[in-house]
């Protein structure tokens, strides 16, 4: 079929009088296109006709047809001809201005529709936008366009201006859009007022300066004023506020022009005119943080005073406030006597801003909490009780936001004293109080008061659930961020409980019923047993019955509450509820179909039954074991309860047996689900055998472990060699003929495997050393077998480091192979030796290791022969040497550390290795030995660090700062008077030197470098670029391992890490690489330094962070050259999403861009090779994470490009469910 033919057969179709036909021809010819493109383009006449029959249907008279022909343009006008384009979009603009409201109002959605489906990128949207926005506007500045039409037409226009920026902010559009849309700030409808409003200020971020400035002159700043008509004025601020939220930085210079306007317009009598005030107040707070912060004190003023505006209340005494929406109930029945109705009140609008107004100061200022406690939290206490319930939530949620704030950035919470103590000692507290404000010593003060309002509002039978639940909330997070202080509130809060939990839970009030049993909990494990003891009686009973119920959550955390109980009263006795509490968890783990989450809480609670009401339960015959110890289905809380078990109660053999045998059964399941857990109850249950490993149990549970002894899994060979170890301990003589037969072997191969480091490898020496003790025969066959198996091994596949540490173990657990060891070893490093390059490796590291605990200076000519193979020609030999000769120095420093300290000195080519060597020496000594020799290293170190390539002064800095660590009133003092050497080497050393003694936890070193480490900092400013990267790493480590150093002096070193998070240009150099040229920007790494400071501080030191300018560091890094910092800054937004929600929400839109062309991925060239694609594919990975955490906090009003990219992500056919996965999670 010839696509002519096609297209006249469905204009044929379209032209039909049966409406049933016209509209599947619209439907087929939207199929077409959307199958083939093609099919419409080609012959234009035909394409003409078609064009005219679909705008033809634009008008007909039935809804479905019309609306159909809207989607097919739709569809066309993304290959439609330009001419074609001009017809469509005239066509559509005089059908929006005619008489016919029905015609106008779909040709409105036409265009809407089309503006919404053309494709961002590629010619069309340009031409599109350049007909239809001259159009567009020139009908916004007609006199004749009808309001509806106009509000149809701005909303067209904010969708182009949202979609395609670039198109419709052009110096050569006519008319211009803010010249044409201000003129309808003065329109008489106040609904044309408030799109057009909405669509200058989208308009606003691309408008050219001096446009702006004139809007400003002439629209904004004559309407200020007090004395300017109110009409005028309302929306003048309307439009600030609009403008504030799209383009905050275009306002920020004149805010001190316009917000002393808008704080004396709010004292003006017109409520809408309060209204627009305190919301404009609200995103100045929020969109301008730091400009805004000279009138806080005036935003804070006019919060506290709206937040109370109620001029129809005539009740005058603060203390009646918080029983206002009690006294509205009471009085409900002579509600018809009155004349005013509270329909017609709306200054509980008012309320409302100034409560989200407070709630904005809230969330951008911690800085601020201590007066924020004093001045606003007493205020928001006064209005819990307020009459309107939507504002009594608001409040209630602002206060909640005070409370998460203080828990993230008020400090460490004040031990609070018991009661007796506290009423011995009320004076005391009092004073102590005086000494020292802090957030959580206000808020303590405000407990009793805050309490009282909000248990005020619970106890009335006629209050919401939707309240009650946010009420529960409240004293939720209360306990979270000061636990413990609610033990005089026990009376009203046990009624609200029992009122609440007595009624059976629906679907409209399981949510109440939930945080309720959430709040109990909390409740019971932050109070001490005497609080709530005298009102058990009433609650457990509510409490049972919540247990017995069907909805699962409900169920589930109801026994978390009875953990919480049992926890807090251990140990329990003689308590009815408990039997009670038994009976339900058995029958609930008896029952095959109970939920997983209520099963598992069931175990949980089991296990909490054994820990605190022992000698209740050990009486009930252990049925419950039966059911918690299946093998079908999940069983990694069961092995969690096992283990919980085992470490607190002391039970038979027999039980533990039992639970043996049950693991290994577990053990033999496929799948690495649960083995860990597994493992952890195995090493706890094989310790509490009072009578001994049974002896039938190692020839079982040696085979089933072998299984995991394999480099597939290392966290599961750490734990299994960890089991043959202890087994081996406990059961030597029946475990070690079944470890030889079945795993040595294996354990061999294993040894030497590069795979095989840190957790793991201690593991394997804690086997050999079990090895050894259980029989004192096999270390004469270990030693040569570990030997003989990494020599066999691929050269590849081998960590011969790995072979001397487990040979070192074995001699230190069998000292008598000790002197054959040596001796077998050390003749492979002779002069004369003829044994292979590895070989004499393997033997060096041997050697040294056995050095480390054996004294050699009776062979005195192992140490010589090792510090001959300093000038080995193979790197390895050279660097195995200068190990074994400082671990031999260790065995006896008199006799060989002269030797090395000499070669230090006066021998430049083996100065390196020697250094290396010291710096075993200085890892590895006694503190005790380390004093005794500091002297003899100090001055070598420091004068061969000057001078000397990094890798030299790197080992030399660690010798040094581990020496200053032994004597720091001693070192310390030199150190800090090098920092201003004119040796940039020395400088360097001092730093790095400095940062090695961070690790240093003592006290007393802290008290002495507190008062120096400022000065060590200030070379972050320091000309020379190494000594600054070397200093910003050094203030990483400071904030990661000493932060209580450096916190209070953040506000004079933030400047200068925030410098050096900026690219240089001078630093980016062209090097010639063949026939490419290649960019090397050398200020790479000190960037990368400063970004992982910022991360390191956003951890440490929150709570003296600007988040303002914190995040103006952190969206350039987005678009840094280097993906390293990309990933850092997309971790520092995922950590700000969780700790600053409010703050990040405000600025999504302006890292949305650089977050867009991550997520496009490498551009492929012919040069690309694969490791290109995997690097980009990971960058991508690491913005899905960022952007699905921001997802969860953004806000489509104040970041629509921001929601408009996850939605594009989650349409994506690359990265959708993946993205839907990490959202979920």
């Amino acid at each position: 079929m010839t696509k002519t033919y096609l297209m006249n057969s469905l204009i044929e179709k379209m032209q039909s009088p049966d409406q049933d036909f016209r509209f599947m021809g619209l439907n087929d010819l939207m199929n077409e296109i959307k199958q083939d493109p093609n099919t419409f383009v080609g012959d234009e006449p035909t394409e003409n006709k078609v064009l005219k029959q679909v705008l033809q249907l634009v008008e007909d008279k039935i809804s479905e047809v019309k609306n159909q022909a809207v989607k097919c343009l739709g569809q066309l006008i993304k290959i439609i001809r330009e001419s074609q384009m001009d017809l469509v979009i005239d066509s559509l603009i005089n059908f929006s201005v005619g008489k016919d409201d029905e015609l106008r109002d779909i040709s409105a959605l036409a265009l809407k529709t089309i503006t919404s489906e053309l494709p961002p990128d590629g010619k069309i949207a340009s031409k599109a936008c350049a007909k239809l926005a001259p159009r567009l506007l020139a009908q916004v500045s007609s006199p004749d366009t009808p309001p509806e039409a106009l509000i149809e037409t701005l909303s067209i226009l904010s969708i182009l201006i949202g979609r395609f920026p670039v198109h419709v902010s052009g110096p050569s559009l006519e008319p211009q859009p803010l010249t044409a849309l201000a003129p309808l700030l003065s329109h008489p409808r106040p609904a044309v007022r408030k799109r057009a409003i909405l669509t200058m200020s989208q308009f606003v971020p691309v408008a050219q300066p001096e446009l702006f400035n004139n809007l400003l002159q002439t629209h904004v700043m004559p309407f200020l004023p007090a004395s300017a008509n109110i009409e005028k004025q309302r929306t003048t601020i309307q439009l600030i506020a609009a403008i504030v939220r799209q383009s905050p930085q275009q306002l920020a210079p004149v805010l001190n022009d316009i917000v002393p306007g808008i704080v004396k317009a709010v004292q003006r009598d017109d409520d809408e005119l309060r209204e627009g005030c305190i919301q404009a107040l609200e995103a100045l707070l929020l969109r301008t943080p730091a400009e805004i912060t000279p009138f806080l004190n005036s935003i804070v003023q006019i919060g506290n005073q709206f937040i109370k505006y109620d001029p129809n209340y005539a009740g005058g005494d603060p203390d009646e406030d918080e029983e206002m929406a009690d006294a509205d109930d009471d009085d409900d029945d002579d509600g018809e006597l009155d004349e005013y109705s509270d329909d017609e009140d709306t200054s509980y609008k008012i309320r409302r801003c100034a409560t989200k107004l407070l709630g904005a100061l809230i969330v951008t200022r911690p800085e601020l909490l201590i007066s924020l406690y004093k001045e606003v939290s007493p205020v928001l206490i006064s209005r819990f009780g307020d009459r309107e319930e939507t504002v009594r939530l608001e409040v209630w949620a602002t206060y909640i936001v005070l409370l998460n704030q203080t828990s993230v950035y008020g400090g460490l919470p004040q031990v609070k004293d018991s009661d007796a103590i506290r009423g011995k000692r009320k004076r005391d507290s009092e004073e102590r109080m005086d000494v020292e404000e802090t957030p959580y010593t206000l808020l303590r003060s405000q407990v009793p008061s805050l309490s009282k309002a909000l248990l005020n509002q619970l106890k009335s039978p006629r209050t919401a659930p939707a309240t009650l639940q946010a009420g529960f909330e409240l004293l939720r997070v209360l306990l979270g961020v000061l636990p413990g202080c609610l033990s005089a509130q026990m009376t009203p809060i046990t009624a609200s409980s029992k009122s609440v939990l007595s009624q059976s839970p629906s679907t409209s009030t399981s949510a109440l019923h939930l945080t309720c049993l959430s709040f109990l909990a909390l409740l019971f494990s932050t109070h001490s047993q005497p609080t709530f003891s005298a009102f058990l009686p009433t609650l457990t009973p509510v409490l049972l019955k919540s247990l017995s119920e069907r909805h699962p959550r409900v169920a589930s955390e109801s026994f978390r509450v009875f953990s919480s109980l049992l926890n807090a009263m251990r140990p329990v006795k003689n308590d009815d509820w408990v039997d009670r509490v038994y009976d339900e968890a058995l029958l609930r783990l008896s029952n095959h179909d109970t939920d997983a989450e209520v099963r598992s809480c069931a175990e949980d609670c089991i296990a909490d039954l054994w820990i605190c009401a022992t000698d209740t339960v050990k009486g009930k015959g252990r049925k419950e074991w039966q059911a918690i110890c299946r093998t079908s289905g999940t069983t990694n809380g069961a092995v969690k309860v096992v283990i919980k078990v085992a470490n607190d109660v002391v039970i038979d053999d027999e039980w533990v047996n039992g639970c043996v045998e049950w693991l290994m059964v577990l053990m033999r399941k496929s799948g690495r689900s649960g083995k860990a857990d597994v493992f952890v109850a195995l090493d706890v249950l094989l310790k509490r055998y009072k009578s001994g490993v049974p002896s039938d149990l190692p020839p079982t549970l040696v085979p089933q472990i072998k299984v995991y002894v394999s480099t597939a899994d290392i966290p599961l060979l750490s734990q299994a060699m960890s089991i043959l170890a202890l087994i081996l301990e406990l059961s030597p003589s029946v475990t070690f003929p079944e470890v030889e037969r079945e795993v040595l072997g294996d354990i061999y191969r294993i040894a030497h495997s590069p795979l095989v480091s840190g957790t793991a490898l201690d593991s394997i020496l804690s086997f050999f050393s079990a090895l050894v003790q259980a029989d004192r025969q096999i270390a004469t066959h270990v030693v040569p077998s570990l030997v003989t198996s990494v020599e066999k091994a691929p050269k590849a596949e081998t960590n011969p480091t790995n072979v001397a540490k487990c040979i070192a173990q074995v001699v230190r657990s069998q000292q008598a192979v000790a002197a054959g060891t040596i001796a077998e070893y050390s003749k492979h490093i002779k002069p004369t030796s003829k044994a292979k390059p590895s070989t004499v490796v393997l033997s060096l590291l041997i050697v040294g290791e056995l050095g480390r605990f054996i004294d050699m200076s009776p062979q005195k000519d192992i140490f010589s022969n090792t510090i001959e193979h300093f000038a080995a020609e193979q790197e390895d030999i050279r660097t195995a040497a200068a190990f074994a000769a400082g671990n031999i120095a260790l065995g006896n420093l008199q006799q060989f550390l002269p030797a090395i300290v000499k070669a230090v000195e006066n021998d430049p080519k083996k100065r390196l290795l020697s250094l290396q060597a010291l710096k075993e020496v200085v890892t590895h000594c006694s503190h005790g030995q380390l004093e005794g020799v500091a002297d003899m290293l100090w001055a070598p170190l420091f004068h061969n660090s000057e001078d000397a390539e990094e890798s030299t002064r790197n080992v030399a800095a660690a010798c040094l700062g581990k020496l200053t660590t032994t004597h720091p009133s001693r070192y310390l003092p030199q150190l800090h008077a090098r920092i201003h050497d004119e040796n940039i080497a020395a400088r360097a050393t001092v730093v790095s030197a400095i940062r090695y003694t961070l690790a240093e936890s003592a006290t007393s070193y802290d008290e002495l470098l507190a008062p120096l480490i400022m000065d060590f900092l200030s070379l972050m400013i320091d000309k020379d670029l190494t000594v600054r990267r070397l200093t910003l790493s050094l203030l990483n480590s400071a904030a990661r391992t000493k932060p209580h150093l450096i916190r209070e002096h953040l506000a004079s070193l933030l400047p200068s890490l925030y410098k050096e998070t900026i690219i240089n240009p001078d630093l980016i150099r062209t090097v010639q690489m063949g026939p490419w040229t290649h960019k090397v920007d050398d200020g790479l790494e000190a960037r990368k330094t400063a970004y992982e400071t910022m991360y390191t501080l956003l951890d440490t030191c929150l709570s003296k962070l600007d988040l303002h300018e914190f995040l103006s560091r952190v969206l350039p890094g987005l678009s840094d050259d280097s993906d390293e910092i990309k990933v850092i800054c997309h971790m520092m937004l995922f950590r700000l999403s969780q700790v600053a929600p409010t703050s990040v929400s405000q600025r999504l839109d302006d890292a949305t861009p650089q977050m867009e062309k991550t997520m496009k991925g490498a551009t492929v060239t012919k040069d690309t090779v694969k490791q290109d694609l995997e690097r980009a594919a990971e960058l991508q990975r690491s913005t899905l994470r960022a952007v699905a955490a921001l997802s969860k906090i953004s806000n489509a009003s104040v970041s629509p490009k921001f929601d408009a990219f996850v939605e594009d992500l989650k349409k994506s056919n690359t990265w959708g469910n993946e993205f839907k996965d990490l959202v979920g999670a």
